[in-house]
Formats: C-alpha cells, sequence, structure tokens
C-alpha cells in the first residue's frame, strides 16, 4: 500500500449500548488498523445526535431491553434516513445482540409491543420464553475459521428473503434455536448475537470487515499481513472448550 489509508468508525449509542463487553469490537478495530499504519478514527454518537455522514464502518453494539427502547424511539428521530441511506450505499456495518434486532424491521416484546427497527436487514425478531445463553461456534461460507462467542438473548430472530444468514450453528441456539442459523447479512450489513467480544477472538471477521470498508473507499487492495499467533491461539482454545462442553 503506497498510499496512507484511513479509515472513519462510527459508534452508535457507547453508553446505552455496549452491556456485553461490546466495546472490545471497537478496540479490536482500532488496533488492527494501527497495526498497519491505517489513520483510524472512531466518532461516538450518542442519544438526541444526529449522524454526520461519511463514515466507513458503523458498529451497534448490545444493550438491556430498556435501553432498547430508548435509542429504538432516538433512531426513528434523529438517525433513521442518514443510516438507511448509508447502509443502501454500501457502507459496512456491525450489529450484535439488541443492535442486530435493531437493523431489522422491529423487535416485538413479550406483551405483542413492537420497537421499530432501520430495516436494512430483512429480520424480524420477537421475544422468547426461554433464555439462549451459552458458547456459539458458527460456520460461516466466507471464513476460513468458525466464528467462536457468547450468547446472551430470549429473542427469536428470523430471516426474511432479502438476507442470508451470517452462518450455520455448530454449537449453540444461533437465531431461534430451531433453524440452526445464526445472524444476518445483507449487502455489507452483518448482524449476529455473538459476544465475548466477537471481534478480538476472531480476527479473521474483524479483517474481513475492515477489508471491505477500505474497497468500498478505495477500490480493490489487500490487507497488511499481521502476526496472529497469539490471537489464533486464543480463538482455538475458545473454539476447543466449546466443542469440548458440547
Amino acid at each position: 500500500m503506497s498510499t496512507k489509508l484511513d479509515l472513519k468508525i462510527v459508534w452508535l449509542y457507547p453508553k446505552e449500548m455496549s452491556t456485553y463487553g461490546d466495546r472490545g469490537n471497537i478496540i479490536a478495530l482500532k488496533r488492527r488498523c494501527e497495526w498497519r499504519d491505517i489513520d483510524i478514527e472512531v466518532v461516538e454518537v450518542g442519544l438526541r445526535e444526529e449522524i454526520a455522514t461519511g463514515a466507513d464502518l458503523y458498529f451497534f453494539g448490545g444493550g438491556q431491553d430498556l435501553s432498547q427502547v430508548q435509542v429504538s424511539g432516538d433512531l426513528k428521530k434523529h438517525k433513521h434516513k442518514a443510516l438507511v441511506e448509508e447502509a443502501e450505499s454500501g457502507k459496512v456495518f456491525l450489529g450484535i445482540c439488541g443492535g442486530y434486532q435493531l437493523f431489522g424491521h422491529y423487535y416485538q416484546d413479550g406483551e405483542g409491543n413492537s420497537l421499530e427497527g432501520l430495516g436494512i436487514l430483512d429480520v424480524t425478531t420477537t421475544a422468547g420464553t426461554k433464555r439462549m445463553m451459552g458458547n456459539l461456534v458458527v460456520e460461516t461460507h466466507f471464513l476460513k475459521e468458525k466464528l467462536v462467542g457468547f450468547e446472551n438473548h430470549s429473542g427469536k430472530t428470523v430471516l426474511g428473503e432479502k438476507a442470508t444468514s451470517l452462518g450455520k450453528v455448530v454449537v449453540g441456539a444461533g437465531n431461534n434455536g430451531e433453524d440452526q442459523t445464526e445472524g444476518a447479512v445483507q449487502n455489507n450489513v452483518f448482524g449476529c448475537y455473538l459476544h465475548g467480544p466477537v471481534l478480538p477472538k476472531n480476527p479473521e471477521f474483524a479483517d474481513h470487515l475492515l477489508k471491505l470498508a477500505l474497497q468500498k473507499k478505495y477500490g480493490d487492495l489487500e490487507l497488511k499481513f499481521i502476526n496472529d499467533n497469539q490471537e489464533e491461539l486464543a480463538h482455538e482454545s475458545a473454539l476447543h472448550r466449546a466443542l469440548k462442553t458440547h
């Protein structure tokens, strides 16, 4: 790479939607850019703040039900149009758990109340009566390594025709505990139930997102090699534990 590269990440609702260590995903993306001498800017966008378009990657973590109610209303009032336009233009999005659910059309709670989502993923989620919690291992079609993480949700997510699953569940419940799917992908929008956080445990997935974001901005390119020996050992250890306890 002869030209200096730069990347801008928007972190949606870092105070309200970062309950399960999802801050680690931002740290992983930031560090993996810095190790490659890519200038990285992270902009935190919270309640009542408008979206300044022009970012390359948008991250939306998980949170409690009360936080989801807050941010659902805020999305509709302050951010909906801009985020939908960014998603439709091919910008990269990653949503985890509650963020994943609000990338979809709606989340319906146990009393039948619906929280409106962005609709950038063709998925819907309804509250279930069973907590899906434990190790989660997923086999994808676009990564060499299996994804590893931890799920903790009662929402049951169903994919529509426009979305494809992130992958097939090897260990765990995934989207709904029934169809062996986990997560969803549509355009460059990714959503999943993988906590842990997911990107430090799965550096190949982190690099996949970074490469998509950089290619959208600069055209075809390859990421500079990073020695991931330690990360790969941690990944293999997590995978081994998950498979062993399954």
